[in-house]
């Protein structure tokens, strides 16, 4: 197995030790080495330019540590360790709980900076952890909302021995480490025609080709290919393909969710792959609750998306656990939720009572798109919630001036289509006259006209605006524009 082994107190680069760099140090003069590093690291992050990492070891640094560690020099044609004795002693130190221990040690670190100081005082590591390690940096930096990693870190002779280890040795990797790999790189937002990231996505096909890789491994790689070539990959079709031929019963839950978004990149051709997507749909019957509440929210998008009209005993179970996690998923995710539900038409006063309890108590910290959601699933569904339109309500006198118009009209219309007026309608009223007052010109004509009829309804008609409305300025802007009044508005 592939090692990348790592030395305390080494000077500069050199305590880094790569197995494969003592390769090319014993089989190639110093220069030719710079000259490797030199072409092949350089082009992996297109978005910053930094100095070649360099492999090679100072010949009078590498004596002077050695000698004042008490080691035995070796010279540069000979092994420098005893090969068997250290890998029976690697093999020894590597048992799966201690795998464990050190993903369990990756997931405590909050920075880059943690994880690679964390390497760096490691004895030796396998690849599929040094894979491992690079999905942990990734994962920290995107929840850090970074798009590409910091430039101190990309700099790191760690971060860079990493990468370099799994450029040369990709075929050395097992199908997790490969694909982990794989896919922290493309988080990364990698250069696409980087030796790196040519040289795994080619190792990824020959095992494809061969029938080498696992259910799981199909779908990571399905998904990875997506991102990093779109849903037109060549390769994409014999994934689908090799899944189609294997049991659903080997599919994790986690796994069918990655495979509804997969086919979901590919909806156009959803009639190519409908009679799979039917069973999909019957199996998925089984695992709903095993679903976390983000799988959840995943699976009702694609189901949209792919217009699965037919999968509604889904859709209806799906419904029956989103009440179960309604406090636990994230704004998009609510969202998402109930945008689904919408899109066909399903209505549960189970549901409704546990959306009212999740508004009442956080509607304030609430993001706007999903109140607005939740304002046209109530005007649509024609559900008159006391709950949630006076929680609205409350938010729209205190936060009207973090909403867009679109999302002011969102949440004024409902009350007019359902004859609500809250307890706090005073405040409301006069807050949106206020807000119209000053921003009467960034509200489009056809928007403006539907939230002034919704005030009708509910006995508060535009008296204040009836002379902007008629200006000559607002009815030029209606000039070109389809906007037809109902008698009720005339």
């Amino acid at each position: 197995m592939a090692l990348i082994t790592l030395r305390r107190n080494f000077c500069h680069l050199s305590d880094f030790r790569i197995r494969g760099a003592l390769a090319a140090l014993r089989n190639h003069p110093i220069n030719h080495v710079h000259k490797v590093s030199k072409e092949q690291l350089h082009p992996w992050f297109c978005s910053v330019q930094y100095e070649p990492f360099r492999i090679h070891f100072h010949h009078a640094c590498y004596k002077k540590f050695h000698l004042q560690n008490g080691n035995e020099l070796h010279p540069v044609g000979e092994p420098a360790f005893s090969q068997g004795q250290d890998w029976n002693k690697f093999e020894q130190n590597l048992k799966n709980e201690d795998e464990q221990i050190f993903y369990r040690k990756l997931n405590e670190f909050t920075s880059s900076e943690e994880v690679l100081s964390f390497i760096k005082t490691l004895e030796t590591l396998p690849d599929a952890m040094a894979a491992g390690a690079l999905q942990r940096i990734c994962e920290v930096e995107k929840k850090g909302g970074d798009q590409r990693l910091p430039k101190e870190i990309l700099e790191s002779s760690v971060f860079q021995a990493l990468c370099f280890q799994l450029e040369r040795e990709p075929s050395q990797l097992s199908n997790s480490g490969l694909l982990t790999a794989l896919q922290a790189l493309i988080w990364l937002h990698v250069d696409t025609q980087s030796s790196l990231v040519l040289n795994l996505v080619a190792e990824c096909q020959n095992r494809l080709k061969r029938g080498g890789l696992e259910v799981h491994d199909l779908c990571v790689l399905g998904e990875s290919l997506i991102r990093l070539q779109g849903p037109g990959c060549v390769t994409l079709e014999l994934i689908i393909y090799q899944l189609q031929g294997a049991k659903l019963e080997v599919f994790t839950p986690e796994d069918i969710v990655a495979l509804y978004r997969i086919l979901q990149a590919c909806a156009e051709k959803v009639d190519q792959h409908q009679t799979f997507l039917n069973t999909i749909n019957n199996f998925s019957l089984s695992i709903v609750s095993y679903l976390s509440p983000k799988s959840i929210s995943q699976m009702l998008t694609a189901l949209v998306v792919l217009d699965q009209a037919q999968a509604l005993p889904l859709v209806i179970k799906l419904g029956k656990y989103v009440v179960r996690h309604i406090p636990h998923f994230t704004n998009e995710e609510l969202r998402k939720v109930i945008e689904a539900f919408i899109y066909f038409g399903h209505n549960d006063r189970f549901f409704i009572k546990a959306l009212e309890r999740h508004v009442a108590a956080f509607c304030l910290t609430l993001d706007a798109d999903v109140v607005s959601k939740i304002m046209e699933y109530c005007s649509r569904k024609l559900i008159l919630s006391e709950p949630i339109l006076n929680a609205v309500a409350e938010t729209f006198v205190s936060q009207s001036e973090k909403l867009s118009p679109s999302q002011i009209s969102e949440l004024i219309e409902p009350f007019g289509k359902l004859n609500y007026l809250p307890p706090n309608a005073p405040a409301l009223f006069r807050k949106l006259e206020h807000v119209l007052f000053t921003h009467f010109n960034y509200f489009p004509p056809k928007t403006l006209l539907r939230l002034l009829h919704s005030c009708s309804l509910i006995a508060h008609p535009p008296v204040n605006f009836m002379g902007k409305i008629f200006s000559p300025f607002f009815l030029q802007k209606l000039q070109g524009k389809l906007v037809i009044l109902s008698d009720t508005w005339i």
